[in-house]
């Protein structure tokens, strides 16, 4: 297999795997509040579910942007592997830097503000959605950086 295409596979793999533990930690994060919350109030259980899943948004961002590198290389679709150079697979790895590095950060921190919303749905179930709104501020860094890395990988050409 070409260098080239080693290293934009790792960087298509890298997108998937940082962006999802960032989800996995965040959710995890969320959800332990969430649990603490529902211990007391299991009518509680819908509000903290929003919560809870709102980092899961990261890995998903991950996993679509890594799908796309796969598509580009010919891994998915069915039209052969293509041919890679050393530099348009180092290009395709940076254009999966993004994603990687944003969806990692944001999915950790877009649970601990969701797990700090936990409370609010506990004391404050009114202002549930104010929470949801301080969650979901985290998550544009996601968003950009997801739309980055597509714009990036969509201005690389491969034969």
């Amino acid at each position: 297999m070409e260098v080239g295409v080693i290293w934009a596979v790792v960087g298509g793999a890298l997108a998937v795997f940082l962006a999802g533990c960032g989800s996995a930690i965040g959710i995890g994060l969320a959800g332990q509040a969430a649990n603490g919350v529902l211990s007391e109030d299991p009518k509680k259980f819908g509000s903290l579910l929003i919560l809870a899943a709102l980092p899961g948004t990261q890995g998903i961002y991950g996993f679509l942007f890594g799908i796309m590198v796969f598509m580009k290389l010919g891994f998915i679709g069915g039209a052969g592997l293509v041919s890679v150079t050393v530099g348009q697979g180092w290009l395709i790895f940076g254009a999966s830097l993004p994603i990687a590095v944003t969806g990692l950060i944001s999915g950790i921190h877009q649970g601990k503000v969701s797990a700090a919303g936990a409370g609010v749905a506990a004391k404050q179930p009114g202002d549930f959605m104010k929470a949801v709104i301080m969650s979901a501020l985290v998550e544009t860094y996601a968003v950009l950086g997801l739309l980055t890395s597509i714009l990036l990988l969509n201005g690389i050409t491969v034969a």
